[in-house]
């Protein structure tokens, strides 16, 4: 155990907190920082990294770019440093691929590897008074502990499991996060494939499925009438500048309200029409063979869902119109049911779970969420140590929170600045405590 007291612990070591990562290098900060992640070795998006699939997304909003556009890290210096700048060029794609943009996300985080412990479950956060100050006790892998003056959470938002399904992920009902993990284990018996969802991603899935298993049959189950093209427009798109957040963060709680709805279709329930079109053309061609395996089952609601004593997946559901009602039996289900963000709306929590203890113990809104600073931090009611939240903010800060590239570079700006003003509040030099 080390008695070592850091001025940042970093929970997470994906995109967030490896931009956090690179701001703390360029600026040659003097804080001292470690970032614990529980995975082997950092990666992105490891489950759905589906063939064509792209990431929707300029790739200029890297990690670094519109932050320092002059930074070693950025997305074409990694093109330039691995022999591919003029291989990217000529491709004939508006965004990369996620592949692509997966081995950028490693690259950078190759530079970063002794800031990182790996393969480190954090189990709990607690304060305590340490040699002086008032600290965060992090607990890992059961019994390890680290010691952080300040806590950045850029653990990336909870998996979205809609109620019905509680009690049934595993290897047969499993949210796109384990996608391809369990899809590689389904045995060779498994006929029919369902996947809830209307999003981008359930597009890509539906569309992989198909292609993987040509003989399986496969179910995309959505409430909706139609898979929505994803609005692009480049007026809408403003969303995701610096300055909406700016806009956004001190809007009434009915006018952000207000304001998801119009944007909704920027980033949810909804799909770029590249996909959609590729699926709507493979659904015909196979008609076209005599086959129907791909069924669409839109205006459909899943009532209940449980998992017989055969290991299949049976679904009970509603026509959300008609209001009949039918059974579908599975062999897996696919979730491809989004995220959680910090706010007490559908599809929401209150706080993020390693907060749990103590989170009356910070400022909240009426409902019991946990209420966001500007700055990313959160305001504690008592003598709590400093934490911010690395990329779990969009009901508060908007879109270009939500997961996204966008203004990735340009939030751990706003959270160094603060870090190094909390630094300067601390009267006992870092040092190692014995």
């Amino acid at each position: 155990m080390s008695n070592t007291v850091f001025d940042v612990v970093g929970i997470g070591f994906g995109p967030s907190n490896l931009a956090l990562a690179i701001a703390l290098e360029e600026s040659a900060s003097a804080l001292t920082y470690r970032f614990l992640d529980a995975k082997k070795k950092p990666d992105w998006q490891d489950e759905m990294l589906l063939s064509g699939s792209d990431i929707q997304n300029n790739p200029l909003r890297d990690l670094v770019t519109p932050r320092n556009p002059r930074s070693r890290y950025g997305f074409v210096n990694y093109l330039k440093e691995t022999g591919r700048l003029f291989d990217y060029l000529n491709l004939p794609l508006t965004y990369p691929l996620r592949r692509e943009y997966a081995e950028y996300i490693k690259w950078v985080a190759g530079h970063f590897l002794g800031d990182v412990e790996t393969s480190a479950f954090v189990q709990q956060v607690e304060p305590l008074l340490f040699k002086g100050e008032q600290v965060w006790k992090v607990t890992y892998n059961d019994q390890r502990v680290m010691y952080g003056r300040t806590l950045v959470l850029g653990t990336g938002r909870t998996a979205n499991i809609p109620a019905v399904f509680e009690g049934l992920i595993g290897p047969r009902v499993f949210h796109l996060n384990h996608y391809l993990e369990n899809i590689d284990k389904l045995p060779s018996s498994a006929q029919r494939i369902g996947v809830v969802g209307s999003s981008q991603s359930a597009v890509e899935i539906v569309l992989d499925l198909t292609a993987r298993f040509p003989d399986k049959n496969i179910y995309s189950l959505h409430r909706s009438f139609s898979f929505r093209l994803k609005d692009t427009s480049p007026f809408s798109d403003k969303v995701y500048f610096p300055e909406f957040i700016d806009y956004y963060f001190g809007l009434t709680p009915e006018a952000k309200s207000r304001l998801d709805k119009q944007l909704r279709g920027t980033n949810y329930s909804s799909a770029d029409e590249d996909v959609i079109n590729a699926l709507y053309v493979r659904i015909h061609e196979e008609k076209l063979q005599g086959k129907e395996r791909i069924r669409i089952l839109n205006n459909i609601a899943i009532g209940q869902a449980h998992i017989d004593a055969s290991g299949q997946v049976q679904l009970a559901l509603k026509e959300v119109n008609q209001l009949t009602h039918s059974s579908l039996t599975l062999d897996a289900l696919v979730l491809a049911t989004g995220f959680k963000d910090i706010a007490d709306k559908e599809n929401g929590e209150l706080y993020p779970p390693l907060l749990a203890p103590h989170h009356r113990r910070f400022r909240t809104d009426a409902q019991g969420a946990l209420v966001v600073n500007r700055d990313y931090s959160l305001t504690a009611l008592d003598d709590l140590p400093a934490v911010f939240l690395n990329g779990l903010c969009e009901s508060s800060h908007g879109l270009g929170d939500a997961g996204s590239f966008s203004l990735i570079s340009l939030r751990v700006e706003h959270i160094l600045s603060a870090l190094e003003k909390n630094l300067e509040q601390v009267e006992t030099p870092v040092q190692a405590l014995a």
